[in-house]
């Protein structure tokens, strides 16, 4: 079983926002694989389903960004997952739009999301799929929770097709493969 979650802040408000790319990623994966995200638990929205022969969990946490870690620690113990089948999904400021990249472990690179999941799991050994919300021209906090231009939402959809097949091969093929076929796309 692989626990996929997307991370995000709850509300309208936040729709398609640059932080919100986790969420969008999630709400892809499940129209592709069709997993309904209709349940409440562990502070969050989710889902379960099947990518190929594997059963997964589609999560999004409800506890805002800062505190992404609590609701994937509630699932985590109650479904027993082992810290190699994780795949967090986020967004990245050091890469530009259009851009996604596959890591099995790291530094929260001033992630708040990504903080709080380390220090709830007490490791940063878990896959991560960043995807590339660009660079801050002005207050890091109106970037990530700014929308994207027209032109740049355009790539997005297609960078969230790429980052839901990513999350499909590092399930089916593992992380290495999975890195080696997707870290050098640029849409």
């Amino acid at each position: 079983m692989f626990l996929i979650i997307g991370l995000g802040n709850p509300g309208k408000e936040y729709e398609k926002t640059r932080h919100n790319l986790g969420f969008d990623v999630i709400d892809c994966i499940g129209r592709k694989y069709n997993i309904q995200l209709n349940r409440r638990k562990f502070k969050s929205i989710y889902g379960e389903g099947l990518i190929g022969n594997e059963k997964v969990i589609l999560m999004k946490p409800q506890t805002y960004m800062n505190l992404s870690g609590e609701s994937l620690i509630e699932a985590v113990n109650f479904y027993k997952v082992n810290n190699e089948n994780i795949i967090v999904i986020y967004d990245d400021i050091s890469l530009e739009v259009g851009r996604i990249r596959l890591r099995p472990q790291g530094s929260a690179g001033g992630h708040n999301g990504i903080k709080s999941i380390i220090a709830n799991l007490n490791s940063d050994k878990f896959n991560r799929i960043k995807v590339g919300a660009g660079s801050p021209e002005g207050g890091l906090v109106s970037h990530v929770l700014g929308k994207f231009s027209k032109e740049q939402r355009d790539k997005i959809e297609k960078v969230l097709v790429v980052a839901a097949d990513a999350t499909e091969g590092i399930i089916s093929k593992g992380m290495s493969e999975a890195m080696n076929q997707f870290n050098g796309i640029n849409i």
